[in-house]
């Protein structure tokens, strides 16, 4: 590498060259911070997909959990939280390494069936097809809040106000997005998260304090590792849900190649400045993994506790769409009519940036799938902002047609869940052929993460298994 080009990678912060964040530029080489101060200026991508996670999983799933199981299932909540990022490390670490996102890496898992495309690219579009439901209920569950705050035409949750403020989220969503931005994603999310996160904390913290309190012993027998029969299909759906999924994962390493940290290191030169920079931006890339597993940890944890200490004692589980009513009583329960306010306000907040968030990053999925089945060239820029213009505009509409005809948050949510939780087995077999083939060595020589790895491959596995066996009625035991 030449003297210039080392003065250049040595200045943080300069603007990329670039125009197309999936194309590698030695101009748009960086040295990595050294500091871990100097790593959270450059966090972004794990709390976007916090964003796309709270509104799906802990806002509905989770609490509908807690609703109808109570405490017992609380080890799940510690579990499917923490077992998979794991998963989520080492592919993210692929993609900084040979730039380029999942959805490619997945193509190279023989046999091809179309094109590119391997038999993973085709189980992902069979996934996503699911994951319509999940989406359209996350829309129903943002427009649920308005119609309940201003029934502007008809009842609140009549179908006249439903459709009038499922097509406005509609049009503010798409004219935030067609600008194709990722800043725009990345501020919307982290503001939301931020201010939900902080209310539903507070809000589980000082149940203690009410009427609704939980003891140790609750927490303790939440921690036995029992699973009860009937609460089983919940339970798969929140693995699959909770915590990063199959689509979260495959969607955070679009999110790493467009915040930069691959284009930062550069192309693949050979050179020990290459890999110096390499490890410096995968320890950013960790970094941003950990504030946002801890955000969607504490999440998690405090939904579950609120849903197991208000609605299961009263035997409130939400569902259809009443679902935003039901929710809701578990802060008027505590605050009063003031709660029901507050809740409203937040929980349309985080499942309206869920909503934004699957609306930037779908589109980029399916614009990629595209090309890898041998549609269009995917270096080809031009093209490809047209087709993702394009599906950022017909998905959404897609999505709110599925919601306004079924209308059930909760049921739609959990099958996005139990589908997002079979195709995490097909992730974690790309993830390992991966790291066989394509991976250094000397990025694979920390011990504790190959373990850690190989704990949450086997998780992911049997649960997956266990998910595929009860769709088919082979359920093993009771």
């Amino acid at each position: 590498m030449t003297e210039q080009a080392n003065t250049r990678i040595a200045i943080a912060g300069d603007p990329v060259k670039s125009e197309d964040p999936y194309h590698l530029d030695p101009a748009d080489a960086i040295e990595p911070p050294t500091t871990f101060r100097g790593r959270l200026k450059y966090l972004g991508p794990g709390l976007v997909i916090s964003a796309a996670v709270v509104g799906s999983g802990e806002l509905i799933t989770t609490t509908a959990l807690g609703a109808k199981a109570g405490f017992i299932l609380l080890w799940l909540v510690i579990i499917s939280t923490g077992i998979k990022v794991w998963v989520q490390l080492e592919l993210a670490q692929w993609t900084i390494l040979a730039g380029k996102p999942a959805l490619e890496g997945y193509s190279k898992v023989g046999p091809r069936i179309v094109g590119r495309a391997g038999w993973i690219n085709l189980l992902w579009v069979l996934m996503d097809f699911a994951k319509v439901l999940q989406r359209g209920g996350i829309i129903g569950g943002a427009v649920a809040c308005l119609s309940l705050a201003f029934p502007v035409i008809g009842e609140p949750l009549g179908l006249p106000s439903l459709i009038f403020w499922t097509v406005l989220s509609l049009a503010v969503v798409l004219s935030l997005l067609l600008t194709n931005k990722y800043s725009v994603v990345e501020r919307l999310s982290v503001v939301a998260v931020v201010l939900f996160t902080i209310i539903t904390v507070a809000l589980a913290l000082a149940l203690p304090f009410t009427g609704f309190a939980y003891s140790a012993a609750d927490i303790a027998g939440g921690l036995t590792f029992a699973l009860p029969v009937g609460a089983i299909g919940f339970a798969i759906a929140m693995f699959g849900i909770t915590g990063v999924g199959a689509d979260e994962m495959t969607t955070y390493t679009y999110w790493c190649m467009e915040k930069g940290y691959a284009r930062y290191v550069g192309p693949d030169d050979g050179t020990p400045e290459r890999a110096r920079r390499a490890h410096g931006w995968i320890r950013v890339m960790r970094t941003d993994v950990l504030v946002s597993w801890v955000i969607s940890t504490v999440c998690t944890m405090s939904f579950y506790v609120i849903g197991a200490a208000i609605l299961h004692p009263q035997n409130l589980v939400p569902s259809g769409n009443d679902m935003i009513v039901t929710l809701s009583s578990m802060y008027t329960s505590v605050m009063g009519p003031a709660g029901y306010w507050i809740f409203i306000v937040g929980a349309f907040m985080v499942l309206f940036s869920t909503f934004v968030a699957s609306t930037a990053s779908v589109p980029r999925l399916w614009a990629n799938t595209a090309a890898i089945l041998g549609f269009y060239d995917w270096a080809d820029l031009a093209t490809r902002k047209r087709i993702i213009r394009v599906l950022t505009i017909m998905f959404p509409i897609i999505w709110a047609i599925s919601y306004l005809v079924i209308q059930s948050p909760v049921l739609m949510v959990q099958i996005g869940g139990i589908a997002s939780g079979i195709f995490l087995v097909a992730v974690v077999i790309a993830v390992w052929h991966l790291r066989k083939q394509e991976v250094a060595p000397e990025f694979k020589s920390n011990h504790f993460f190959t373990v850690m790895l190989g704990v949450s491959s086997f998780a992911v596995a049997a649960l997956g298994i266990y998910s595929a066996l009860e769709i088919f009625g082979l359920g093993i035991g009771a």
